[in-house]
């Protein structure tokens, strides 16, 4: 694999083997193209990521109309290269492990030993390349009793309490254990993986103490899921009490939840004594700071049943946009609860540009119709180096003939491997 020259970024010249699919290991392989990094996909040839399929939605032709590409994909997939290679064949594995002795970093999320059979794990590519960062990603680990268990994000949720502190507790309307609206899991195990993966580099090719040798990265969901609890797990280590749900409340803070407004619902996340002075001043109630109950944010938690109905009363007299206006200049938290298309809409959402269409390619190349894909910017904002958003979520093989041109097969011999159905 080589780099394209079009690659710049922080991370350019480094190359990525991609042998994952669906969200966690695709999310940590996105982070790294973001980057700058030259990320080959190798997909099963016609199917390709499972998350093709993933629809409802689907991206739109130019007529628009649905297509058989599901918007999932995109998400978590551009700026790579995609190549469809039948690993289980002879051929298949001579051409990815040719791959592995040129890359620097393999990513993948097969079960504990899957890729064994092929050749192509930790073990058979190190010893065919020692610089090689080997990156897995599973449910479980690489190790212990459900090491061998596939694992998935909304599982993860479950087993690790998450499910058990988010939603409405059980006395509330609706109550009951909630999923995150999001695979969370998933998304913060690809940001631990891509993290591990940039220090294993630093390890490799530190000028000072480099190692020179690549290393083999054991990510799981567990550890992740049981990780991103933070406070909720320090809590319950430091005291043995089991944390509940408490729907948009917050355990240690009050007031810092949703109110009711005069036309919806608001949010107001008041951290510190200081900015609950100021809402009380600005709502008209400034006995509420000086109220021995509410004086302190410890005492607001120990009395938030007297003093959240008090304060509900007060912000249903007044919209939404009315207490935004009234707070934004006192220093108090407070904000819409917008919907997913009222945030697209935000003013400051725009000016950062979050919202970024990019060319799928050439005219005359799409096979659906789909030329470009409007996806959500990198939130990474390097001064020098910043991401270079270089080219949408590939069509499935897109760049087949392109990466297997770049190892040195003439048109030949890639016609010979279409022909057995290797590509």
């Amino acid at each position: 694999m080589t780099t394209p020259t079009s690659s710049s970024g922080a991370l350019a010249g480094i190359k990525v083997l991609d042998l994952s699919r669906v969200l966690a290991g695709p999310w940590c392989t996105q982070m790294l193209a973001d980057l700058g990094a030259d990320v080959v996909k190798v997909e099963r040839p016609g199917v390709g990521d499972d998350t093709r399929q993933w629809g409802p939605p689907f991206l739109k032709d130019a007529e628009g109309n649905d297509t058989h590409q599901a918007s999932y994909f995109t998400a978590c997939n551009r700026n790579k290269r995609s190549v469809t290679i039948d690993m289980a064949t002879a051929e298949g594995q001579a051409l990815i492990k040719q791959m592995a002795q040129q890359a620097d970093i393999v990513v993948e999320n097969f079960k504990v030993g899957g890729l064994k059979q092929y050749g192509l794990d930790h073990a058979s590519l190190r010893a065919l390349n020692p610089r090689l960062i080997y990156c897995s990603v599973t449910g479980f680990g690489q190790d212990g009793p459900y090491a061998e268990r596939a694992g998935y994000d909304l599982m993860v949720q479950a087993m690790t309490g998450l499910m058990s502190i988010t939603g409405q507790a059980d006395t509330e309307p609706g109550g009951g254990p909630m999923r995150v609206g999001v695979a969370v899991i998933d998304l913060f195990t690809g940001i631990y993986a891509s993290n591990a993966i940039l220090a294993a580099l630093h390890v490799r090719d530190n000028a000072v103490n480099g190692t020179g040798q690549g290393q083999h990265i054991d990510m799981a969901l567990l550890d992740v899921g049981m990780a991103v609890l933070a406070n909720q797990a320090a809590g319950f280590l430091a005291t043995g009490q089991t944390p509940g749900r408490m729907g948009n409340s917050h355990p240690s803070l009050a007031p810092y939840q949703d109110f009711p407004t005069q036309d919806g619902n608001m949010l107001l996340a008041i951290g510190n004594d200081g900015q609950f002075q100021r809402f009380c001043a600005a709502a008209g109630q400034p006995q509420w700071a000086s109220d021995a109950r509410f004086a302190t944010n410890t005492l607001r938690v120990k009395h938030r049943a007297e003093l959240i109905p008090a304060m509900e009363t007060v912000t249903r007299t007044r919209t939404t946009a009315a207490w935004i206006a009234l707070l934004e200049d006192k220093a108090v938290p407070c904000g819409p609860i917008n919907t997913i298309a009222q945030a697209f809409d935000d003013a400051q959402v725009k000016a950062r540009g979050l919202a970024v269409s990019l060319p799928r390619w050439k005219d005359g190349e799409a096979g659906d119709g789909v030329q470009h894909i409007t996806g959500v910017a990198s939130p990474l904002r390097l001064s020098s180096t910043p991401p270079v958003l270089r080219n949408a979520p590939p069509a499935l093989g897109q760049h087949t003939d392109e990466v297997l041109s770049e190892l040195g097969l003439d048109a030949q011999a890639i016609a010979a491997l279409r022909e057995n159905k290797t590509i």
